[in-house]
């Protein structure tokens, strides 16, 4: 396949992700003091408030919300919903820290072909969810071709087992949270 149908932007790696929050205060000690971020310089040039913070190889971009008392904050721990995700070397020693921290949170885990996979989720001050996972238990298998546009069920069953077989590819979804 040509390069530029596998990366038609080019492009190198994630940034950074942006979240809106109605305390910059609150939000950059989460960051900072629960999952280890640092803040860094950030450009003068901006006329609205916010907060640059970098750790684990991305950037997360805080900014001050014109309208904090109407932003709506989530308080039901759904792990199909929006999320970023950090890996970690011990889930036993993250679920111990969320609880002596107080951080309500939900277990879930992700069976592929013997290997499990653990998760924890739990929100950010504003609602927005974090999973801490040991998801590089599972390998990265590359789908072949233009097979797959969905992890369904019904996508999977009509690849057939023939098909499967030939390409030697297993699907990484079978139900559960794995996005």
């Amino acid at each position: 396949m040509k390069e530029s149908v596998q990366n038609p932007l080019h492009l190198k790696s994630l940034n950074h992700i942006s979240l809106v929050c109605r305390s910059l205060e609150e939000s950059i000690n989460f960051y900072q003091n629960i999952l280890g971020f640092v803040p860094i310089r950030r450009p003068g040039s901006f006329d609205f408030d916010g907060a640059w913070l970098f750790g684990h190889g991305i950037g997360i971009h805080l900014l001050q919300s014109e309208n904090p008392e109407n932003m709506i904050k989530k308080t039901e721990i759904n792990p199909k919903d929006n999320h970023i995700s950090f890996q970690c070397e011990s889930m036993g020693a993250v679920e111990k820290k969320l609880k002596e921290m107080e951080i309500k949170y939900v277990r879930a885990m992700v069976e592929e072909g013997g290997i499990h996979v653990y998760q924890l989720f739990f929100h950010d001050p504003d609602g927005f969810m974090i999973e801490i996972c040991d998801c590089d238990n599972l390998p990265v298998i590359p789908l072949a071709g233009e097979m797959a546009r969905s992890c369904s069920r019904l996508n999977l069953q009509m690849l057939g087992q023939q098909s499967m077989q030939q390409q030697s590819v297993v699907p990484l979804c079978s139900g559960g949270t794995k996005h």
